[in-house]
């Protein structure tokens, strides 16, 4: 299936409103029984990542965002939230990420 048809495929659910984040920040999204955090970046755009850390299931949003790499709050792991990817130890495994799309003021998440 071509990326934009799997997009389509995908049901958008609205997250939050754009103001409701500061540029380098994240904030904690609960829907239908699991945890996300939203970020953005310092250019303005959103992303999304699962709201847990891989090392030891810390909510990421209490954590600090610099440029494009979110730090867990508990043992200082680093994800580029943009990828997914862990980068500092001791996260190992990467973060899953989720598309974004911004329409009306409101960031929606595709799940």
């Amino acid at each position: 299936m071509p990326a934009t048809a799997a997009l389509e495929a995908l049901t958008w659910v609205d997250a939050c409103a754009t103001a409701d984040i500061d540029e380098e920040d994240v904030i904690r999204w609960d829907h239908d029984g699991r945890t996300f955090a939203i970020y953005r970046s310092p250019e303005g755009d959103f992303f999304c990542t699962d709201g847990m850390c891989t090392h030891e299931n810390v909510h990421l949003a209490g954590g600090l965002v610099m440029d494009h790499v979110i730090e867990c709050p508990k043992h200082n792991a680093t994800f580029d939230y943009r990828t997914g990817q862990a980068k500092r130890a001791p996260a190992c495994v990467n973060l899953r990420t989720h598309p974004v799309r911004v329409e009306g003021g409101r960031v929606l998440v595709g799940l």
